[in-house]
Parts: structure tokens; C-alpha cells; sequence
């Protein structure tokens, strides 16, 4: 598995990342988070199923939205659609020990999850809830991340995001998305940069039955 990480890791720097990126994955152990059934494929860089419909994302793609939200030391970073928690810790090596970490899942499973695999990160709190309503009580945010597909951005989340704030989304329909990243300017988002061809799980908006 050592070697397996290592072939990703030169994968994502001959790609152009960032050193404190490229740190990022290197220090976060992808093992952790992915289903027992699937450690074998762990450092594959490809989306992995971790249960009820979702997915640990690839970390070519994940890599490719930090890039695009230019996260820096300190910041207070969102995360909506926070699955099993690996982004999570990924940001939270990045933004450092003054740095605040944020996720929402509303997949009760994968909450709890995920809360049992960042216990160690004392700068990660993870809430159950509607990732389109955001965190009020929290914000505002110089960064928010939206792991999950979806047609726009929410407005809640757009009052939640800091002046000069930027927001990373893959934007689009069940079919495919492209990552865009906001800047926040008086108040309205102004497009930054759109890359296509993605594919991420539809943002989930509500929990039935047959899900839990």
C-alpha cells in the first residue's frame, strides 16, 4: 500500500499541485476512510463507494477543487456533503492548527462515521443537517466546498461565505458537472474559473426511509 500511495502522490505533482496539497495527502491516511471491502484499492486515484449511494471522492478531483479554492493557513473552511470525513482532514492539515474545519452530512451513518474517524482533529466539527442551508450559526466562511452535485449554489450558502470568499461546486445534473469556483464581490458571486467534466452523487436534500 506504501508504494500504491507513492505512485499517487507523484501522479498529483506531476499534475502541478501544490506542495502544501501534495503534504495534505501525504500525511492523511486515505486507508481510514475508505469500506474494509475496498482497502486494497485505496490509493487508486478513483471515486470509491463508501455506502448509501455515496462516494469518497478521487483525489485527482479533490485536489483540483483545493487548487481552485486557494485555501491558505488559518482559514474557516465549509464543507457541504462531508461523507466519510476524508476531505475534512485533508483541509484540516492545509488551514493548520488555527485554521477551522466545518462538515455537514445528512446521512446520519456517515456522520457518525466520519465524527469516529476525525476524533483526533481538534479543529473539525461535523453536523448532521441540509447541506443547502449551510451553518448560520457558524459563518461567516473564507472557504466553503460543496462535495456533492448540484444545479446552483444555494443562496444560504452565498450569505454564509465571507466578502472576498470564494465557494468551489460542481455545478450541472446527474449527468455530469463542470467545478466552478465564486469569488464573493459586494455581496453577488462572480465566476472565477470552470473546468468540465465531472461527474459527483447528487446533492442529497433529504433522507427517506429506504436510505437508512
Amino acid at each position: 500500500m506504501i508504494e500504491e500511495k507513492q505512485l499517487l502522490l507523484q501522479s498529483l505533482k506531476r499534475k502541478g499541485f501544490s506542495k502544501e496539497i501534495l503534504k495534505a495527502f501525504e500525511k492523511v491516511k486515505r486507508e481510514n476512510f475508505v469500506p474494509e471491502n475496498l482497502k486494497d484499492r485505496t490509493y487508486e486515484d478513483t471515486a470509491l463507494p463508501i455506502g448509501k449511494g455515496q462516494t469518497i471522492s478521487q483525489p485527482y478531483t479533490i485536489a483540483t477543487m483545493f487548487f481552485m479554492l486557494n485555501l491558505r493557513k488559518g482559514q474557516k473552511v465549509l464543507e457541504i456533503g462531508s461523507g466519510c470525513g476524508y476531505v475534512l482532514a485533508l483541509i484540516s492539515r492545509i488551514v493548520g492548527k488555527k485554521g477551522k474545519v466545518f462538515g455537514i452530512e445528512i446521512i446520519p451513518e456517515l456522520t457518525e462515521k466520519s465524527k469516529k474517524n476525525l476524533k483526533e482533529y481538534r479543529n473539525v466539527k461535523i453536523y448532521i443537517g441540509n447541506g443547502k442551508l449551510g451553518l448560520p450559526k457558524e459563518k461567516p466562511f473564507d472557504r466553503i466546498i460543496i462535495s456533492a452535485g448540484y444545479n446552483e449554489i444555494p443562496k444560504p450558502l452565498v450569505e454564509q461565505l465571507k466578502e472576498k470568499g470564494i465557494i468551489v461546486a460542481p455545478i450541472g445534473n446527474i449527468h455530469g458537472q463542470s467545478l466552478v469556483a465564486f469569488e464573493k464581490i459586494n455581496g453577488k458571486l462572480k465566476l472565477k474559473k470552470e473546468i468540465q467534466g465531472f461527474i459527483f452523487v447528487p446533492l442529497v436534500e433529504q433522507i427517506y426511509p429506504s436510505r437508512i
